[in-house]
């Protein structure tokens, strides 16, 4: 072998019982972590309580014109419901702060199996999908429960109905939107990897995207929160705009970038 070649010895392939050690291992690593950060979100839980609830409450304030101080939606039946409810809500807010780490045990999973080349873009993937992950779920906050907030209080108001609300059910719909859109905002990530490994081109992503939207329809009508087409829509167009940047993304992956 002659100097000029790169050396790709390194990879030493593991058995299937080394794979699922090393899968345990950088499991009991992410447990550990994320029960290390949930013991600090616990004692903050009413303040994340405070925080979870906000987007809803300022729609409903905008329906009803009525000061924040004065609404209080919230109800429960079950006096077990608000020490679950906020413990849950503790707990995901704990996996939500673990993310890069937990990225970062991903990695490091499927790192074996790669080349020198490819394990120096540890630090970049760690970042970007964390990144990622974590605009995606403040984009849901933010925004997403604006536009959520104010199409199911709307309903609601225009069949009489008065905000009665269970906290479970409300964290429900919360960690669920915020959980969604976070893997929706991966995305990009998904198609570099694709077209890193040569799997899908952005030519190829561009021929059929009339069927990718057929499919992005069809999922955000099932994976969307609410039984409202305008929810349907919004998501549905967050994710095709997120396709068409994922096609950007194939576009710089590939080889001698051809034109498209």
């Amino acid at each position: 072998m002659s100097n000029s070649e790169p050396a790709e010895t390194d990879v030493r392939w593991m058995t299937f019982w080394e794979h699922m050690q090393e899968l345990r291992t950088r499991l009991v690593h992410s447990t550990i972590a994320v029960v290390a950060v949930f013991a600090v979100t616990y004692t903050l839980r009413f303040r994340l309580w405070a925080l979870a609830q906000r987007p809803f409450i300022e729609a409903l304030e905008r329906l009803t014109h009525k000061p924040i101080a004065e609404l209080q939606p919230w109800a429960f039946t079950d006096l077990m419901e608000p020490f679950i409810s906020l413990m849950r809500l503790s707990f995901w807010v704990a996996g939500f702060i673990s993310a890069p780490f937990l990225f970062y045990q991903i990695w490091g999973f499927i790192r074996p199996g790669l080349y020198d080349r490819e394990r120096q873009l540890v630090v970049p993937f760690v970042f970007i999908t964390s990144a990622m992950f974590i605009g995606g779920a403040a984009f849901a906050y933010f925004e997403a429960f604006k536009f959520l907030g104010d199409i199911l209080f709307l309903e609601a108001s225009h069949a009489g109905l008065r905000a009665n609300l269970h906290i479970d059910a409300y964290l429900d719909l919360f960690l669920y939107t915020l959980l969604t859109t976070g893997v929706m905002f991966e995305l990009p990530v998904l198609v570099y990897f694709l077209a890193k490994f040569r799997l899908v081109t952005a030519r190829w992503m561009l021929k059929y995207w009339r069927h990718s939207t057929i499919v992005i329809m069809v999922v955000s009508a099932f994976l969307t929160p609410g039984d409202v087409v305008a929810t349907c829509i919004f998501f549905s167009a967050i994710l095709e705009i997120l396709y068409f940047v994922s096609v950007a993304v194939a576009w710089l992956v590939q080889p001698g970038r051809e034109k498209i």
